[in-house]
Parts: structure tokens; C-alpha cells; sequence
């Protein structure tokens, strides 16, 4: 059973910074695709970046080009969020594929994380 397990929410000033982080357990990958999600209240939830294995390409939604950062190391994935803006405040999710091509489709991910709040206050 492969557990996803997110960390580093919480409530932020706009403008602030988070660094979000997912620990990877239960199962060795060999070169997964893993990406963040966001889902505000009463929306779907959307793609925010996905990175490709060992720190392959990186891509991003548009609305987070430039002030987001994903990254990989080991079992672990990070999402490092600058210039935060009250647009962002949502819960996070990590999520792994078993595909080998990076995907902004959430149908594509197979294994997702419990989620982590993030608030940005105006």
C-alpha cells in the first residue's frame, strides 16, 4: 500500500511563502510522475504542477507560473510557493502516477495524499 503524506499548510499573508512537502511511503518507484493539486471550497479541484521522474521536467498551471516551484528528492516532493495571493487558499494535494509522462490530468494520478490547508489572508 503506497501512503502519500503532505505537510507545511497553514495561514500566510499575501505575499508570504509556503514550502509544502509529500513524503512518499509504502512502495518503491521506480521513476513516477508526481504532481499538486488544489481544491477551494465548492470547486473543483485543479492542477498546479506536475514534475516528471527523477526531477524530470517541471510544468505548471498558468496562474502559478513564476511564484511556484515543484521539486523531488528521493521520496519526497515539494511544492514552494512564493508571492502568495489569496486566490491560492485552497487544500493541497499531493499525488503519484504510474505513467511515465507528466500529466495535468487528475484522472492520471493513482495514489493521492489526505491534503494540507493553505490560507492566504488579503
Amino acid at each position: 500500500q503506497v501512503s502519500l503524506v503532505e505537510s507545511g499548510g497553514g495561514l500566510v499573508q499575501a505575499g508570504g511563502s509556503l514550502k509544502l512537502s509529500c513524503a512518499v511511503s509504502g512502495r518503491t518507484f521506480t521513476t513516477p510522475v508526481m504532481g499538486w493539486f488544489r481544491q477551494a471550497p465548492g470547486k473543483e479541484r485543479e492542477f498546479v504542477s506536475t514534475i516528471g521522474g527523477r526531477g524530470g521536467n517541471a510544468y505548471y498551471h498558468d496562474s502559478v507560473k513564476g511564484r511556484f516551484t515543484i521539486s523531488r528528492d528521493g521520496a519526497t516532493l515539494y511544492l514552494q510557493m512564493n508571492s502568495l495571493k489569496p486566490e491560492d487558499s485552497a487544500v493541497y494535494y499531493c499525488a503519484a502516477s504510474l505513467t511515465s509522462v507528466p500529466s495535468s490530468d487528475k484522472t492520471r494520478y493513482r495514489y493521492w495524499g489526505q491534503g494540507t490547508q493553505v490560507t492566504v489572508s488579503s
